[in-house]
Formats: structure tokens, C-alpha cells, sequence
């Protein structure tokens, strides 16, 4: 489910048809659903007795060709021994969440970075699950980033941050924190420069500044931040 859709059985990738991918990859992200639900989600634009005869089509075809993959019960469900990985992550943010990020395993990082959900599909149920996973890697990520930065690990701080900043590059709290951490390691000059770059990029999607607390954790007025990043730089080079 993550980076891309495969289905692997035993390490081997297992081809699938597209209608039964999408029936799966439901199941994946959304667990336990009722018929009518999955019928209604996956063929929106359908009337309800071809929706559900599509359904039906899908549910027989993943029984007969990849037996096992589906509980034996009602609702339909993916089989409790299918492992999928989006489920691994969703389980990491919870313990990030409760924990406050310690402890996690050192690969943890990368893990949020890289964990994007079905690039490529573009169905609104997708885009749905593609957006609050984005936000439940970058509220991971942020934890992990203050709680490095208390403990007075700065590189790791940096790492998650750093993190959090490319899977969301608009979300000024993720480039707060990125600057906090150049700041921890004196760093003043790339600080300034997360600042203005962000500052640039935001001004070119949305047409708007980040916020006067942000400026003033660097000492500057968001008016004239550029004129008095070039005074200081002069100074302290």
C-alpha cells in the first residue's frame, strides 16, 4: 500500500486484476466494511444492483484465485494472517503519539518519510485516506522532533523535522521546529534560511506570509526580514 500496490505471497509479487486490487486495497486501508459500503465506495457512479454485481464479480474472483486472502465471515475483511504494511505505520504514529516518540526503532524516520499511501490513485476515498495519513506522519514526525530536541539530540531532532518539512512543506508548524533545531546547534544562518525559503514557497502557493511568531523566533520583522538577514549575515561572517 505504500509507494505502490503489490500483493506478495511468500516474497513473490502476485499479479492481480485491477477491480480486485482496488476491492483489497479498500479492505487494507479501511478494515471491516459492509458490503453495501465497499459496493457504494468502489463504483460510486454506478446504479446500486450493478455496484453490488461488481461486488459480488470481485469478491468471487479473489476467493477462487487467491484463496485466503479474505476472512471466511461477514462483513468482508482481509484474512487476520495478511500483513499489510500501512497498518505497521498507522501502529508506529500511535506509539509515537502515546509515547511522546520514545522509544522508537532507529529506522523510524525514514519510515515516515518515505510511507506514502497509493501514489497515483487519484479516487476521492483514496485522497481521503491520502491526506490524513500525511497528517499523522507530520504529528509523528513533530513528536519525534521535540522530544530529540529535550533530550538534547539535536541530529536526530534535525532528522525528524528535516522529515516532517518534506512530507508536508507548507505546514509552518514542521518548519518551526526545523528552525528550532539549527537554532539548538547555533546554527543561525541556516535557520534563516529554512525561514526564507519557506516564507518564498508560501507566498508562491498561497499568497500569504508565515505567521509574526515565526519571524520573531529568529529576532526579525517579517516586513523586512530579507534586508536584516543580509546585516546579520555580514556581521557574523
Amino acid at each position: 500500500m505504500l509507494g505502490y500496490w503489490q500483493l506478495r505471497y511468500n516474497g513473490v509479487p502476485v499479479e492481480v486484476g485491477a477491480r480486485q486490487q482496488r476491492l483489497l486495497a479498500a479492505l487494507a486501508v479501511l478494515h471491516t466494511q459492509p458490503r453495501h459500503v465497499l459496493a457504494a465506495l468502489l463504483w460510486p457512479d454506478s446504479p446500486e444492483r450493478q455496484s453490488a454485481g461488481n461486488l459480488r464479480a470481485s469478491v468471487f474472483r479473489i476467493s477462487h484465485e487467491l484463496p485466503r486472502l479474505l476472512g471466511a465471515n461477514e462483513p468482508l475483511q482481509l484474512d487476520a494472517a495478511v500483513r499489510v504494511d500501512l497498518r505497521e505505520v498507522r501502529k508506529l504514529v500511535t506509539e509515537i503519539t502515546l509515547t511522546g516518540g520514545r522509544p522508537v526503532p532507529p529506522e523510524a524516520i525514514d519510515l515516515l518519510q518515505e510511507a506514502t499511501l497509493l501514489p497515483g490513485w487519484y479516487e476521492e476515498w483514496v485522497i481521503d485516506q491520502q491526506d490524513h495519513l500525511v497528517h499523522q506522519r507530520v504529528d509523528a514526525l513533530e513528536a519525534l522532533a521535540r522530544f530529540y530536541l529535550v533530550a538534547g539530540s539535536f541530529s536526530h531532532a534535525l532528522g525528524a523535522a528535516r522529515a516532517a518539512a518534506l512530507v508536508d512543506p507548507l505546514r509552518e508548524s514542521a518548519q518551526h521546529l526545523l528552525v528550532r533545531c539549527h537554532l539548538a546547534e547555533d546554527n543561525y544562518a541556516s535557520a534563516v534560511q529554512v525561514y526564507r525559503s519557506y516564507r518564498a514557497h508560501l507566498s508562491r502557493e498561497l499568497g500569504v506570509e508565515p505567521s509574526a511568531h515565526f519571524a520573531a523566533l529568529l529576532g526579525l520583522d517579517s516586513a523586512t526580514v530579507d534586508s536584516r538577514v543580509l546585516v546579520r549575515s555580514m556581521k557574523t561572517s
